[in-house]
């Protein structure tokens, strides 16, 4: 493995116009997240968190600066260029799960692979190694209602990995959860990147996940308040 990071961010900011007022949503950022790393990314309510993580995955565009994703700059891209980076390279799990009301469990998780034209027997393979990572092998053929909150993100998790992204972008993944059960859910993000091999970028308020994480980037007011390693629990 080489020694490019999987995300760089160099002097990124971006502004708002709030009607109010400008708002600086993020000041200067620049920081790396190294492969296959788990990164927590924590701050309050509004201190730019989720505006980061639209930039790293193509979102939204910085005002200035840049973001290299897979050695691929993300500021360069045009629309279809971050269509595809979505595709390919960046998955995303919103703290609103996002699944398709009609799909079952393992129809909502070979979503990303149909739309990749994945063969049959190839994507039914895939899906059915991802529901057993996720703990919802006896869950295939149930739709998003049958299923607990913690089961459909769990659902969504494995439907971010399907088509095994690089990266993993996570905004607030357990916010609508129980305690019990966001725990679950972190501990899964854990061994997901250790044994899919991804690197996440994991927004969160819990305590649980940064313990967790190999690393804390703390932001307030839009600019970087804190980095730190953590001790990931084994």
């Amino acid at each position: 493995m080489s020694g490019e990071p999987m995300l760089r961010l160099r002097g990124v900011s971006r502004t708002y116009d709030s009607g109010a007022g400008v708002v600086h949503a993020l000041k200067d950022i620049t920081f790396d997240v190294e492969a296959g790393t788990m990164v927590a990314l924590v701050g309050r309510s509004g201190s730019g968190k989720t505006t980061l993580l639209n930039m790293v995955g193509g979102l939204d565009s910085p005002d200035s600066g840049t973001v290299f994703v897979d050695g691929t700059e993300v500021t360069g891209l045009d629309e279809a260029g971050r269509s595809r980076l979505r595709r390919d390279s960046v998955a995303y799990v919103f703290q609103t799960f996002g699944l398709v009301p009609v799909l079952t469990a393992a129809e909502n998780i070979g979503v990303p692979l149909r739309m990749r034209r994945t063969p049959r027997a190839e994507r039914e393979s895939r899906v059915a190694l991802l529901l057993e990572l996720v703990g919802l092998a006896d869950h295939a053929d149930q739709r998003p209602d049958e299923l607990s909150g913690g089961q459909q993100q769990r659902v969504a998790i494995a439907r971010a990995l399907a088509a095994s992204p690089r990266l993993l972008v996570a905004d607030e993944p357990t916010g609508q959860l129980d305690a019990e059960t966001g725990l679950s859910v972190m501990a899964l993000l854990r061994g997901v990147v250790e044994s899919e091999g991804v690197t996440a970028l994991i927004s969160t308020h819990d305590e649980v996940m940064m313990r967790l994480a190999d690393r804390v980037v703390r932001i307030s007011d839009g600019r970087i308040a804190e980095d730190a390693p953590e001790v990931a629990a084994g």
